[in-house]
């Protein structure tokens, strides 16, 4: 008895101090459970033998038994889940998974992504957002020594600025204990548009972080309040008032560890360690980031994977598409979308289309629109300056004159953005390169000027009376020269409408759209 009770406690200890480093949710569906239980099994056997009342011939045969069956009996588990897991897989389940996330593929780039607004277009990608906050940092020399800056570097939309946000962190564990009592007064905060990065200072430290330790960890202080709940990664944002939080996803598995979904979030405040758990139709709207980006890549690509079963997704492989390697983030309206390619699964360096997903609520729209596959679209663009050696960022996709476009940074050696580039979308081979000196308004208008496309937020329209009108052979085109009864002068190629332009005679009133100058390029014309 006493034997038993030593084991039982003995066990116990080892379950108190696994659980307190591995912090496993109390939940069946969850595969580091499954490690737990196997794990506590598996020494509580051990520690019986061990303390059992036998002889050492008797001890040796029990371990030499425990060889055999304690296996057996964890093999038996291990194949039950190893079978429901078999069951819930795509081999049974392939509308099931390819229904994960609701694709909708009735939309119209042009209506649904306003014209490129350069004020709100955030050119920062995050390695340069590190690397600024990093210098922001060390700025403060007693700070240095003492904090790190965490890579998180959440993008976000907050009041209208879109900025990304991350945490500072204890560089060890001395620095903790030396500054726990009042935990960490500030996080790093970077303009997205144009770079700028701030401390922000906050009246009361934050205690509750990934680097902090024993109740003040993150993770722990999580796990403890919430212990049955499994967790998604945690992110760093910041509410309408510049308060943190940590808005960490609640998920649930189908099986053992398959099939991820978002169920809701935990809201935490670094400084209190007060949290609030909500549905995901309840999670407040100053949130940007519930879904993360590898949760929405996986659910994208079962959804071009399976829609048309299981086997052809292996074999006939019709109508089957996957997501490209990378992604990038928009922000439209008050939230965060995440954006992608969308190509054949033969992987042949070009787009079908591409998808854009919102963040909080996983509305996700479907763009067709064949064109350059995105890593095309960045060599396309360092092969321009391959002297320099400059290294392209992944592209934003941006709406500029009512065309997809692709909109990259060309950085150096030190992560400096020395260019931009702008790259059609539909043709990677009109590609435009600019010094980054010179501004974004300048790289447009280079871009523009040199492929011939006017920008349609220049035209200006308005009806007008010919006075005069002539025409004259250039480099075998036709341009029609026209004098209004304002004595204002305006050219127009035939090709703009070769059905009316020979026709029109002194008096005639037409309506035009030109873009202004000296002598005004008509851009079109109706009667």
């Amino acid at each position: 008895m006493k034997k038993n009770i030593i084991t039982i406690i003995c066990t116990l200890i080892f379950t108190l101090v696994f659980y307190y480093f591995v912090l496993p949710p109390i939940n069946l569906s969850s595969p580091l459970f499954w490690f737990f239980i196997f794990a506590i099994v598996l020494v509580y056997n051990f520690i019986s033998v061990l303390f059992s009342d036998v002889s050492v011939k008797t001890k040796k045969l029990r371990i030499n038994t425990i060889n055999y069956v304690l296996p057996i009996c964890l093999a038996c588990i291990l194949i039950v889940i190893l079978l429901v897991n078999f069951i819930c897989s795509p081999i049974f389940n392939a509308k099931s998974y390819s229904q994960r996330i609701k694709v909708s593929e009735n939309h119209e780039f042009i209506k649904d992504v306003s014209p490129v607004d350069f004020s709100k277009t955030p050119l920062i990608d995050k390695d340069s957002s590190e690397k600024l906050g990093d210098r922001k940092m060390g700025e403060f020399t007693t700070w240095v020594s003492q904090f790190y800056v965490s890579d998180l570097y959440t993008q976000i939309n907050y009041n209208n600025e879109i900025i990304r946000v991350t945490p500072i962190e204890y560089v060890d564990i001395i620095k903790y204990f030396a500054n726990r009592d009042e935990g960490i007064k500030g996080y790093i905060k970077v303009n997205s548009v144009d770079g700028t990065a701030n401390l922000v200072t906050l009246d009361k430290g934050m205690k509750y972080l990934p680097s902090a330790y024993f109740f003040e960890d993150l993770n722990r202080k999580l796990r403890l309040s919430y212990p049955t709940t499994i967790f998604d990664e945690a992110t760093f944002e910041i509410d309408n008032d510049g308060n943190p939080y940590w808005i960490v996803p609640t998920i649930k598995y189908t099986g053992i560890g398959l099939k991820k979904e978002i169920t809701g979030a935990v809201i935490l405040d670094p400084i209190t360690g007060e949290s609030k758990k909500y549905q995901k139709e309840d999670v407040p709207t100053w949130v940007d980031h519930l879904y993360s980006a590898d949760l929405i890549i996986e659910q994208i690509d079962n959804w071009g994977e399976y829609r048309n079963g299981f086997f052809n997704s292996i074999f006939g492989q019709k109508d089957v598409i996957n997501t490209t390697e990378g992604y990038n983030y928009l922000v439209m309206d008050d939230d965060v979308y995440l954006y992608t390619g969308i190509t054949s699964v033969s992987s042949d360096e070009s787009n079908l289309g591409f998808v854009l997903v919102n963040l909080r609520t996983k509305e996700t729209n479907y763009y067709l629109c064949p064109g350059a596959e995105e890593f095309s679209a960045m060599a396309s663009a360092e092969g321009l300056v391959q002297e320099k050696e400059y290294e392209a960022s992944f592209p934003l996709l941006i709406n500029l004159n009512n065309k997809p476009t692709y909109l990259l940074s060309l950085k150096d050696n030190a992560g400096l953005v020395k260019m931009y580039a702008f790259i059609d979308v539909a043709d990677y081979q009109k590609v435009v390169v600019s010094d980054a000196s010179l501004g974004i308004e300048a790289a447009k208008e280079k871009y523009l000027s040199e492929n011939n496309v006017v920008d349609d937020s220049t035209l200006k329209t308005k009806e007008i009376t010919i006075k005069k009108i002539t025409n004259a052979v250039i480099d075998s085109n036709t341009i029609y020269y026209i004098t209004d009864t304002d004595n204002n002068l305006y050219y127009v190629d035939i090709k703009v409408n070769r059905y009316l332009l020979p026709f029109l005679e002194k008096e005639d009133k037409v309506n035009i759209s030109y873009i202004e100058g000296d002598i005004s390029q008509i851009r079109s014309l109706t009667k």
